[in-house]
Order: C-alpha cells, then sequence, then structure tokens
C-alpha cells in the first residue's frame, strides 16, 4: 500500500475530524523531507529589535490600558492544556522502581551524584512547604492509616508518592498545572487556575466589572475545570467585586497529525485506523482565532504568583495592553487613509513599518497596505539567564528580507555551527506574555491563518507502541504561527517570569507566601 491510500473508513473517520485526503497527503509530504531550518541574522538586543520604553511611553500605555479595559475591550488568554507530568518526572521515577526506595538508600544515591535522589530528598524536606500539603496529608492517613510527617522523617517513601501522583489518589501526575494547588493564603490555596482569576480583576475587568478569560484545556479535564471555577466563582466575584465571563476551548480534531514508521508508511491503530496525535502548540492558533478576542493578553498556565509579588506582573501587563492598544490605534488610521486615497499618509506608514515594526516599506501604497493590514504582537522579553525556550531574532527570509522572529533551538540547523552560535548568543528571553490584536481596521477578526509560515514545522522522533516513528508538530503558536504578524519586542523586568518547570520550583521564594 502506498504511504498516502487510504480506505473508506480512513476518510470517514477524516471526514468526522474535520480534515481531509488532502491535508493527510500535505503531512506526508512534510514528514518525508527536512523542515527548512530557520535563518538567523543575528540575537535582538535592546537597541536593535528590542524597544525599551521611557516613562512617558510607560505612563501614556497605562493610561491607554485604563480606557480599552473599561470599555470591555481586554481579554487573558492562558493556554492551560498540557500535562503535570513532567513536572513529577524524578519522583515518578522512583515511586515505579521494582525495589522501593527508602530515604537512607536515597542519601546514598545522591552522595553518589544521583539527580533523581537529589530532588526526592529536597521534595521530602520541603514537604511542609508545598500548598498541597494539607491535601497529602489527608490522603496518606486515608490510604495508609499514616502520618506524612513521620513517613517523611523515616520512611518508607513510596507511600507518600503514591498518594500524590497515582490517579486513584491525588492524581497530580496526570493532572494539568492549572489543576493544582500551587500557592499558600491564611483562608487556603490557590490552583495556578485560580491565580489567573484573580489577576483578570486587575488587568481585564472593564467598568462593569466583568472579567474575560479564555482557557485552552484537554478534553479529559474540561470538566474539572468547570467544576472549579463554580465552586470558587463566587467567593472571588464576592472579594474582587468582579464578574467572570470564562469560555472554555479544546483543541481541534483537525489539528492533529499523522506520524510516518521508517519505511516511510503512515502508522496505525491496533485497531487498523490511522494514528494521530495532537499537533503541538502551534495547534491552539485555532483556539485564538476561536476567541474573536480585541486586545488579548497570552499568559502561560504556570507563570503566576502569589498576591505579593503580583504588582510588577500587574504593571506590565496593562503596559502591553495599553501599548497595543496605541499602535493598534496608529496602524488602523493609517490604513483608513490610505484606503481613501490619502497620498499625505504614504510617509507616516513607511515610518510607522520601519520604526515599530522594522518592515521594509518602499513599495506603492497597495504594498504599504498588504504590510499595515494585519494581526499585531507585543511581546515582552526578559534578560536571558539560561532557561530553555524560544528567544527574539532577525531572521532572514526566503527573499533576503530581515524580520523580528521568536525562534526556539528545535527550528535551526543544528550541524551549523554558526548559527548555533548565533543561536547561543541571544541576550534575551521569550516568557509568553504579550500583548495580541487580531482584529482588522474594520473590527473583524483576521483569518489568522493567512499569517502562518506553513513550512516552519517541527519533526521529531516519539516512541508508539515501543517503535520510534516520525511524528509532525505544527509551526508553534508564538514562532511560525506568527511568522508574518506585525511585530515589536519589549523589554520587561526579569519578575514578571516564574514558571513552574519541575515541583521543586514550588520552593522557590517566587511561590512561596510574602
Amino acid at each position: 500500500m502506498s504511504r498516502v491510500d487510504l480506505t473508506e473508513r480512513d476518510l470517514k473517520e477524516l471526514r468526522e475530524r474535520g480534515s481531509s485526503f488532502e491535508e493527510i497527503e500535505r503531512q506526508v509530504a512534510l514528514l518525508s523531507g527536512p523542515p527548512r531550518p530557520v535563518r538567523i541574522d543575528r540575537p535582538c538586543t535592546t537597541g536593535d529589535g528590542i524597544a525599551v520604553l521611557d516613562e512617558t511611553t510607560i505612563e501614556r500605555a497605562l493610561e491607554r490600558h485604563r480606557t480599552a479595559a473599561d470599555e470591555g475591550r481586554c481579554l487573558q488568554l492562558v493556554p492551560a492544556s498540557g500535562a503535570a507530568s513532567r513536572m513529577f518526572k524524578e519522583l515518578q521515577a522512583v515511586r515505579v522502581r521494582p525495589v522501593a526506595a527508602s530515604r537512607e538508600t536515597l542519601l546514598e544515591e545522591r552522595h553518589a551524584g544521583s539527580a533523581e535522589a537529589e530532588t526526592v530528598l529536597r521534595f521530602l524536606d520541603g514537604i511542609e512547604r508545598f500548598a498541597f500539603f494539607d491535601t497529602l496529608e489527608r490522603t496518606v492517613a486515608r490510604r495508609e492509616g499514616a502520618d506524612l510527617r513521620a513517613l517523611t522523617r523515616s520512611g518508607p517513601v513510596r507511600p507518600i508518592l503514591d498518594a500524590l501522583l497515582d490517579p486513584e489518589a491525588m492524581g497530580y501526575g496526570a493532572l494539568p498545572k492549572g489543576l493544582l494547588e500551587f500557592h499558600s493564603y491564611p483562608d487556603g490555596t490557590r490552583t495556578a487556575f485560580e491565580e489567573h482569576l484573580v489577576e483578570a480583576t486587575r488587568l481585564v475587568r472593564d467598568r462593569g466589572g466583568t472579567c474575560r478569560l479564555h482557557f485552552t484545556v484537554s478534553e479529559d479535564h474540561l470538566s474539572r475545570f468547570r467544576l472549579l471555577l463554580e465552586e470558587r466563582r463566587d467567593r472571588y466575584e464576592a472579594v474582587y467585586s468582579s464578574g467572570y465571563d470564562v469560555a472554555f476551548s479544546l483543541q481541534k480534531p483537525w489539528t492533529d497529525t499523522v506520524a510516518l514508521d521508517d519505511r516511510g508508511a503512515l502508522v496505525r491503530r491496533e485497531d487498523g485506523g490511522l494514528f494521530f496525535r495532537p499537533g503541538g502548540h502551534g495547534a491552539l492558533l485555532a483556539n485564538l482565532q476561536e476567541t474573536e478576542g480585541d486586545l488579548i493578553l497570552a499568559k502561560n498556565i504556570d507563570n503566576v504568583v502569589p498576591d505579593a509579588r503580583k504588582e510588577v506582573s500587574y504593571r506590565w501587563g496593562k503596559v502591553l495592553l495599553g501599548l497595543l492598544a496605541i499602535v493598534q490605534d496608529e496602524t488602523h488610521a493609517l490604513l483608513d487613509r490610505l484606503r481613501d486615497g490619502d497620498h499625505a499618509a504614504v510617509e507616516p506608514a513607511r515610518e510607522l513599518l520601519r520604526g515599530r515594526f522594522h518592515r521594509s516599506a518602499d513599495g506603492d501604497v497597495e504594498a504599504l497596505v498588504a504590510l499595515l493590514d494585519r494581526p499585531i504582537r507585543i511581546c515582552g522579553m526578559v534578560p536571558n539567564t539560561g532557561e530553555p525556550g524560544g528567544g527574539p531574532y532577525w531572521v532572514r527570509g526566503g527573499e533576503e528580507d530581515l524580520s523580528l522572529q521568536i525562534v526556539e533551538k528545535a527550528q535551526i540547523d543544528s550541524e551549523s555551527e554558526d548559527q548555533v552560535e548565533r543561536f547561543r548568543r541571544s541576550t534575551h528571553f521569550n516568557p509568553v506574555f504579550m500583548a495580541l490584536g487580531i482584529r482588522g481596521a474594520d473590527g473583524d477578526p483576521f483569518a489568522l491563518k493567512r499569517f502562518v509560515d506553513p513550512e516552519t514545522t517541527i519533526i521529531t522522533r516519539k516512541a508508539v507502541g515501543g517503535t520510534e516513528v516520525r511524528v509532525l508538530e505544527w509551526p508553534g503558536l508564538w514562532n511560525g504561527a506568527m511568522a508574518h504578524w506585525n511585530t515589536l519586542f519589549v523589554e520587561v523586568p526579569l519578575d514578571v517570569f516564574h514558571p513552574v518547570k519541575t515541583v521543586l520550583d514550588l520552593l522557590r521564594p517566587d511561590h512561596q507566601p510574602g
């Protein structure tokens, strides 16, 4: 059978998913050849691709945010579908060992240099400082009839890890980060999801008190997010004198991708149907489109801190939204003038494209309109501290034009010492703290698919049924999916970035009570 020969059953399933034979053909073609690597010209630095705002601009942006928020134009977008399994990787590895680990054996392993043992011991030593401690204590008592503090001191260790990670207990190893208890307060704990509800009251609350949020979640956990919202809604609405308009969306089935085996054939499930997997973070472009938002603040679900440390994020979230409103107003006004035949708008339009968005602007009026009539993103960039992930770069396109792009290491040619070195010289990092404008001058949302660079897909190898296969991820949401947006990078303080990559990050001062 040819790799793209599909059965009637396959075609029926594709129709049900909202996909097609042509789409599978396209995916197979992408999987059959290496993706085009991104060509970095140089890292963006302050004054060379990254703007540093002065106090006058900051105050103007804060004032514009107040107006826009009052008008109900602001929305908070939070990707929240990813599982927290990586947070507990080392704990899970120790939990499933054939021979149960004791505290004594872990101490010996740590002395020998074991990173797993180090993580588990630090977890046990700090256990009372985790917001989920009380829940874990009750779970251990119910399941084991044991005292958690005593187990922590003398073991055994496995009942603690089972209580935390077992799906029949707390199940933290399989839950999304948004549903984990992150922070402790005098009146209880808050999950990461709840922290975003609180942040919304300062960032997107309108004149009538309504806070609009959109969470992308997995189908398996949608009901739990909804239940948590209903359990907490009255409490937060009363405390913050606000109302919540919260939407949830799922990753669309038609964004899932196929895989190829080493023979180049389509991978299939045990029942004979085509094997599909989620198409990566870039698949959430459809969810962003679904929001139909105006001024959208995007932040990752785990980038939240307790109330005592929120002010910096509040200030700079408002600045980004306000600056987006200002830039959007300028852009849309010039578009209207150009379309009305006002030739006096040509030079200001060119100045805006060159000065704001660092785009070549030597074309005629039609070309200027095409360059201005695009979604806008204003991305906060923090100083690079070695965190894994993407950063801001000047990138060369197919026609040698330079553009501002967020690039991840997987996108560059790893065999090119020159490109690896250019990537390594980055001075800033993308914390996913950005304001997105997806509406045109007419007020209607753009068709965001038009602005994707489809060649910036990522091909990786994953184990499926014990066999390594080639899988396809769509252009990253902040990378190739927004490659042709008008972009402005702005330096923001490192204190807006507090990710939780491992469970031990919750022991950092940033995540402890103030």
